[in-house]
């Protein structure tokens, strides 16, 4: 049993590896990266969206160009079934980590919202 907030963390990372969602999207992306084209294409991708993402982040100006190289990036990802079906299963897990974030917030929302009436 649990004693402390810690051991309750681990107890629910443990969860999420074991849990449906997690493993649907461990085996999306092992099809992936078993996929010489996939993975090369989903690489690229990632490392465009790091690299906007860091100068959006920054402040700096993302040039026409860039944009360009995006957007026919994330068309060729889109066609890519295996690259989809990957993003599909990482939405869902994301999707039941932000869940899971209100559970947890849900005691400092409560005490907040009481302090405001």
């Amino acid at each position: 049993m649990a004693t402390n907030l810690y051991d309750y963390a681990y107890e629910l990372e443990k969860a999420l590896r074991n849990g449906a969602e997690y493993k649907h999207l461990k085996a999306m992306y092992e099809a992936v990266l078993q996929d010489a084209f996939a993975k090369n294409l989903f690489d690229g991708f990632r490392e465009i969206q790091m690299s906007l993402q860091e100068k959006q982040m920054t402040g700096q100006d993302i040039s026409e160009e860039e944009v360009q190289k995006a957007q026919t990036v994330a068309a060729q990802v889109q066609q890519s079934p295996k690259i989809v079906q990957l993003m599909e299963a990482e939405q869902r897990m994301s999707m039941a980590i932000n869940e899971l974030n209100k559970i947890i917030m849900k005691p400092l929302d409560e005490l907040y919202g009481s302090m405001q009436r």
